[in-house]
């Protein structure tokens, strides 16, 4: 295979056709990691600005130490790397429903892997995140409920577009409901889209999290010469 492309792994999953490739870019000289899920190009190591400010903006909105914080969606890891450089995180637990994409990380096939998998405080559970909210939703008797400090979410492409149907009732009121019972007092959670800001979710959002906001974050993209954006919304629990 040419050195200029790389097919570094190849899985039929639960989901659909999985397919992780490294290619260099000879216009713009770089090297790029690109993840595909079966038509679908779910993420490209040359677009990451938007993951990092997922974590930056999220974590900047928490005061004190120790934190505990949870990542739902893993990818190539640019959110959880970015969770991991702040020193006042304690913990991260990270929750991913392919187990490939876990196995990237811990064979190191993607950059940013090894660094995360080799970090003490990080933890990987293989499960849907939205089932795992709901399934840990009650304590077990004599032991109260798990919490946490913020839960940083980049899963779906929006509001409106999910990779599966059976997600759409977390962007409601109902469950985004359960999500809070999850987060501490003045616990946040942040969430990604590819989409501008949706009113809809917007309102929804503001009557779980009165405060909500949503931040536009822009990037270029060198291949249509233009400025992308994405949205980062961002509530927190009072």
């Amino acid at each position: 295979m040419s050195e200029n492309f790389e097919e570094l792994d190849y899985r039929q999953t639960q989901m659909g056709e999985l397919i992780l490739r490294r290619r260099r870019d000879p216009l713009l000289d770089v090297e790029i990691f690109e993840v595909k899920l079966n038509d679908d190009f779910l993420m490209s190591s040359l677009f990451t600005v938007a993951e990092i400010e997922l974590a930056r903006l999220g974590l900047a909105a928490l005061d004190g130490s120790r934190l505990d914080i949870i990542v739902g969606g893993l990818g190539l890891g640019y959110t959880a790397y970015t969770v991991l450089e702040d020193p006042r995180v304690q913990h991260l637990t990270i929750i991913e429903a392919l187990p490939e994409v876990i196995e990237w990380h811990k064979r190191g096939l993607v950059p940013l892997g090894k660094k995360i998998s080799r970090d003490r405080r990080c933890r990987f559970i293989h499960a849907d995140f939205f089932t795992w909210i709901k399934s840990t939703m009650k304590s077990k008797p004599g032991k109260p409920q798990q919490r946490y400090h913020a839960i940083l979410l980049d899963i779906d492409h929006s509001p409106r577009l999910f990779l599966h149907p059976d997600h759409a009732v977390f962007y409601q009121v109902n469950g985004l409901q359960q999500l809070k019972t999850r987060l501490h007092k003045d616990g946040v959670f942040a969430m990604w889209s590819n989409d501008p800001p949706d009113d809809e979710f917007m309102n929804a959002l503001c009557e779980v999290f009165p405060g909500s906001e949503s931040h536009i974050v822009k990037f270029p993209n060198p291949y249509q010469g233009c400025e992308a954006s994405a949205t980062i919304y961002l509530a927190r629990n009072s």
